[in-house]
């Protein structure tokens, strides 16, 4: 492969090392790597209760894994701390990380690429903290120790993809928490990958899909026909490939067209819900949630999704884990049409089935300025309602969601007032001040 003309500059990927339990060992006065801690979501949001982070300690000891094990798989050890998670403090502290970053690099080289992790194109200004890319590595680590106790691993590439899987595949696994990989060190960094599923956009499925073409590891991958893997798995079969080479022709500072938007919401109840009133009570408030959010977007939407998952029992006796539902309206933002559509298509599917996940999202946004309506509407009457809402929209904007609520939410199957204290689906918890 010749890479003369391939994009090259400086490229770190930083992650903060089991970042949720890493912090709370920090407010604590500990050592994050010598803490034996796990942060573990409200048991009764999640079905007794999902490990959401561990520290490296209590993942090494009890193989616990994040949003994998649950309350049932913890050890009876009393050095074992149970944490109940803080978002919006591990929201501060993502805040103040990245902040650390801005004085290595200019804004527009800052990439947060999630809660936990960034990328920074040092591209242009490595130079200035260092001789070499890793001693600024090191001392970007450094930095975020002193100032905040918690540690960070970095993938050195010439590209995004090439710092991602130097993240990945070293990084997190040597003593200095750094791992580099290059165009010229692609055949021992990369090739050498006997398991597929260790290289990111690689999971489970797509091994197997891999497998098939009698493709069982990364130098199998990289020295495969390309056009054969296109016509097989299409698209991101060439990504992978180009992957297997170290090849990243993505312009980070290019922003990213969204083909198609869409907008909704989702919970996991906090118990199984049997009975139907129960049910159809938070379908309704998750889809009026929906459509304050399509008001607060100036869009309507015409195009509409129902996803009810059933509960494990329900599941296993029934065959199928849930099922979708989509629906066709006249473009809308309006409270009452969408939760009478979504509520229609519920009891047409449902079979008395315990159900524990609602989802509602929508889709084929047009801007809000015009409405169409039938001969059957009253104008009249659809701009008194559309007024209400969209001054109860504002009310909940100034004063907060929970300042007015339909009486159903104050019923025992009712969750949207609780659902608006969590964040990211869980407790946002008291701030680090």
């Amino acid at each position: 492969m010749n890479y003369a003309g391939e994009p090259t500059g400086v490229y770190f990927l930083i992650d903060n090392k089991s970042f949720y339990a890493s912090v709370e060992a920090t407010m604590r006065g500990l050592n994050p790597l010598h803490t034996l801690m796990v942060v573990m979501s409200e048991q009764e949001n999640t079905n007794g209760g999902l490990i959401l982070a561990t520290s490296p300690l209590a993942k090494k000891h009890y193989h616990l894994q994040a949003n994998v094990s649950r309350q049932r798989d913890l050890p009876q050890d009393e050095n074992l701390m149970v944490v109940p998670p803080r978002m919006n403090l591990y929201i501060q502290r993502n805040i103040q990380i990245n902040d650390i970053f801005r004085r290595f690099v200019a804004d527009e080289d800052l990439f947060p690429y999630s809660i936990d992790e960034s990328i920074l194109d040092l591209t242009h200004s490595w130079r200035l903290f260092g001789d070499t890319p890793r001693e600024v590595a090191v001392r970007i680590q450094k930095t975020v120790r002193k100032e905040l106790g918690l540690y960070t691993t970095i993938g050195i590439g010439d590209n995004p993809v090439q710092a991602k899987l130097a993240l990945d595949l070293y990084a997190k696994h040597t003593a200095d928490l750094i791992g580099e990989i290059h165009y010229e060190t692609v055949p021992e960094k990369i090739w050498t990958v006997d398991d597929l599923t260790e290289i990111w956009g690689i999971g489970n499925r797509m091994a197997k899909r891999l497998n098939r073409l009698g493709i069982h590891t990364m130098n199998e991958l990289a020295h495969a026909n390309p056009y054969l893997i296109k016509e097989k798995l299409g698209e991101i079969g060439s990504q992978l490939y180009a992957t297997a080479w170290g090849i990243d022709r993505t312009s980070l500072h290019q922003p990213y067209q969204v083909k198609s938007r869409s907008l909704g919401n989702s919970q996991v109840l906090p118990r199984d819900y049997r009975t139907q009133e129960e049910i159809e009570t938070v379908i309704k408030e998750i889809g009026e949630q929906v459509a304050s959010r399509l008001r607060h977007h100036h869009v309507l939407a015409s195009r509409f999704v129902l996803g009810i998952g059933f509960s494990y029992a329900s599941a296993e006796a029934s065959g199928r884990s849930g099922f979708s539902v989509g629906l066709r309206l006249d473009a809308t933002a309006d409270d009452a049409p969408i939760a009478k559509a979504l509520i229609r298509a519920f009891r047409q599917q449902w079979q008395d089935e315990t159900i524990r996940n609602i989802a509602v999202y929508s889709s084929d946004f047009s801007d809000d300025s015009s409405y169409q309506l039938s001969l059957f509407t009253s104008f009249a009457r659809h701009e008194r309602r559309l007024r209400t809402e969209r001054a109860l929209d504002l009310i909940r904007e100034r004063f907060g969601f929970t300042a007015l609520v339909y009486a159903r939410s104050l019923t025992e199957g009712g969750t949207a007032i609780n659902r608006a204290s969590l964040v990211g689906g869980h407790n946002g918890g008291n701030s680090y001040e």
